[in-house]
């Protein structure tokens, strides 16, 4: 049984005759008839009482249409959400790094646009988020550049200037031995920046406590139990009230890139197309 089966059934249930569904169809009468035939054999008994003037359904015949109207129905419902280019439905299923503050503003402006698209956000740290995307559990994911993977393309959303986040009048590197390091987990793009640049001035850090949330590890910082490393946009009204410190990090450790990312090796759906479209139009804004 197929699709095109229940399409011929139902157009001779509702015609009553199977050369005008033929016509309607645009099929020969003999391909019709032959169709209904086999349906009737696949089922295991009669769809239709037949007579001289035509066929009338019988019990069985009007169970089946009650089916076949509803998967035909919900048939043509695919095919209306799948192929209207100007009007994207559906769930992206998008990953983000939980520092990301200009993500409102990204998605807000393709909401408006596109209304009948859902969003389904996971936080996570980079490295993870970029194993989802391969693993096909995520559509696409903001994550901290660059990201090189035979698998992902990738496009730039922005940049930010890194700082070291503390609760301390002053700072210097020789502090990370004795202050404890508020961190991410491994695969934070942040913490290695911190890593690489701590291993470059040959400082061992005496305590790494590991968070799973943004507003925790800026919580305890701001309490006073240690520093951290983060884009100074992402702190940067706690700058201004004064309940946190800002202080620089050097090159090459001070920046990072924020990027889009997706596999290129997939079919991009159009919903997906019409989102990474939106995002060159926002950068250049």
């Amino acid at each position: 049984m197929d699709i095109k089966d229940l399409r011929i059934f139902k157009t001779v249930a509702e015609l009553g005759s199977v050369s005008q569904a033929a016509v309607q169809l645009n099929y020969v009468q003999s391909n019709v008839t032959a169709r209904i035939k086999q349906l009737e054999a696949e089922l295991h008994t009669e769809l239709f009482f037949r007579h001289k003037r035509g066929m009338i359904l019988n019990s069985e015949g009007k169970r089946l249409l009650e089916y076949a109207e509803e998967i035909l129905k919900r048939c043509d419902e695919i095919k209306r959400e799948f192929l209207n280019q100007h009007a994207p439905l559906g769930i992206l299923h998008l990953g983000i790094v939980e520092t990301m503050i200009s993500l409102p503003g990204i998605l807000s402006s393709f909401i408006d646009k596109h209304p009948n698209v859902n969003m389904d956000l996971q936080v996570g740290v980079s490295e993870n988020l970029c194993q989802e995307v391969v693993d096909f559990k995520l559509d696409g994911a903001f994550v901290t550049g660059p990201v090189k993977h035979p698998l992902i393309d990738s496009c730039e959303v922005f940049r930010e200037e890194l700082i070291i986040a503390t609760k301390n009048p002053s700072f210097a590197i020789e502090d990370a031995a004795k202050i404890p390091l508020l961190l991410f987990n491994k695969g934070c793009r942040y913490r290695e920046r911190l890593e690489g640049w701590l291993k470059e001035e040959g400082v061992v850090p005496q305590k790494i406590m590991q968070f799973g949330t943004f507003d925790t590890i800026i919580g305890s910082v701001a309490a006073g139990i240690g520093m951290t490393i983060v884009p100074k946009s992402s702190v940067s009204s706690l700058l201004r009230e004064g309940k946190l410190k800002g202080y620089p990090v050097p090159e090459p450790f001070n920046e990072v890139t924020t990027v889009f990312i997706h596999r290129k090796d997939t079919y991009i759906t159009n919903t997906l197309q019409l989102f990474i479209r939106e995002l060159h139009a926002w950068n250049r804004s």
